[in-house]
């Protein structure tokens, strides 16, 4: 059974994010679920530390934006809006190069909070990042 209020698509996705860190940051949402959304980033100049590894910053803004972005798909946003509370993350191993993956998946969707679960993998499937987004469902003032 899908969870959104209304159906969210990639095309639609990344049309709301021109002009933004997300595209400055070549986030691409490429999959929609009946429960969960993914989307890429690349790791590259754009995306990685002095080092040469993936930034977690970065992991954390693809966290962040992916699933403020389902949030707010699982509300009706005439009448509501989804902000973060809080996020946090686990940075699991390193990234060089190539593309991550990041999945979102609700923990928990209630009427005035959501908990969401992001996984960052490698193209390897191997675990990046894992972190846990909390939202406020807020009422839009009239």
């Amino acid at each position: 059974m899908s969870i959104w209020f209304k159906n969210p698509t990639p095309a639609e996705a990344n049309s709301k994010h021109e002009e933004t860190l997300v595209a400055n940051l070549g986030i691409k949402v490429t999959h929609v679920g009946e429960d969960f959304i993914v989307a890429t980033m690349p790791v590259d100049e754009r995306t990685i530390q002095i080092h040469g590894m993936l930034h977690g910053g970065a992991s954390v803004a693809l966290a962040e934006t992916l699933g403020s972005y389902a949030a707010n798909c699982c509300i009706d946003d005439t009448k509501f809006m989804c902000v973060g509370l809080d996020i946090n993350a686990n940075h699991i191993r390193s990234a060089r190069r190539g593309k991550v993956t990041c999945m979102a998946r609700p923990i928990h969707l209630g009427r005035t909070t959501q908990v969401w679960r992001m996984e960052i993998n490698d193209e390897n499937d191997k675990l990046i990042c894992e972190s846990r987004l909390t939202i406020a469902v807020v009422a839009l003032e009239s």
